[in-house]
């Protein structure tokens, strides 16, 4: 993790977002900016608001009011220009089965009008330690390879905004620290990184700074450190603090409740 705050211009900002289906209100005020050099975390319970707050960054849904900014450009009124500037991991994503990984590379690179030979393809399948995969199918590759894929082809137009949602859920430890080194290597590059996960262990170990959404609302906000030494006293993380040690999991989980959610 870098231990240092960011000191860029946020490249995402959002403020004051309310998403609703109907009349159920399903993010209410969320406001946060993302900097580059940065990864954000996003955390919550099942229903929390995180896909939602999500998707309306993406542009996949019409917020009831608020405003969301990408590289300076407003996601209702330049969408374009904004989306021109995002790279989009899907927690899962599926490529035409038929076509080689440097197929599909190709693919997509043309699609974000960006040229690539065959000398520059291997060269970013080799940055992911990829290089021997270039003829394979998706489906010949494991799923950390699959994952490692589909990160390089969502950043291959090299957008100032990275999101990712849930990106190494399944997958072994050794995938799993291979894709965080990735995404720390496009926070090192000064990209701004969101994601949103269920894994503590990941959002302490990767985040520079987290926000933690319940019902809606962004209830806390800052480094995982920093939440962890707000809360260590508080009465209703230390009812479920299981080793004497207070973890994120446990400032979580006193946060928004042990109620299991659907």
């Amino acid at each position: 993790m870098n231990n240092q705050q960011p000191i860029a211009d946020p490249i995402l900002v959002v403020n004051q977002l309310n998403v609703r289906y109907g009349a159920f209100q399903a993010v209410k005020e969320v406001t946060f900016g993302v900097s580059g050099g940065e990864i954000f975390g996003l955390l919550g319970p099942n229903g929390a608001g995180k896909t939602s707050t999500l998707s309306a960054i993406e542009g996949l849904l019409q917020p009831a009011s608020g405003t969301i900014t990408v590289a300076g450009f407003n996601t209702k009124e330049k969408p374009l220009h904004a989306r021109a500037n995002m790279g989009v991991q899907l927690q899962a994503t599926s490529f035409q089965p038929e076509l080689t990984i440097a197929e599909i590379i190709r693919l997509f690179a043309r699609i974000y009008g960006v040229s690539l030979n065959e000398g520059a393809i291997r060269e970013k399948l080799a940055a992911i330690s990829l290089e021997d995969a270039a003829d394979k199918k998706i489906a010949e590759l494991s799923g950390g390879q699959q994952q490692r894929v589909s990160l390089l082809i969502s950043t291959i137009h090299n957008p100032q905004l990275i999101l990712l949602d849930e990106p190494t859920t399944g997958l072994d430890p050794q995938s799993r620290r291979q894709l965080w080194e990735r995404i720390e290597y496009f926070r090192n590059q000064g990209h701004a990184v969101m994601l949103t996960t269920h894994s503590m262990e990941e959002a302490e170990a990767v985040c520079d700074r987290i926000a933690i959404i319940d019902h809606g609302r962004i209830i806390a906000i800052d480094t995982p450190e920093a939440l962890i030494e707000k809360h260590r006293h508080d009465p209703e993380v230390l009812k479920v603090v299981r080793r004497g040690k207070v973890t994120l999991e446990d400032v979580f989980i006193g946060l928004t409740g042990t109620a299991v959610r659907s």
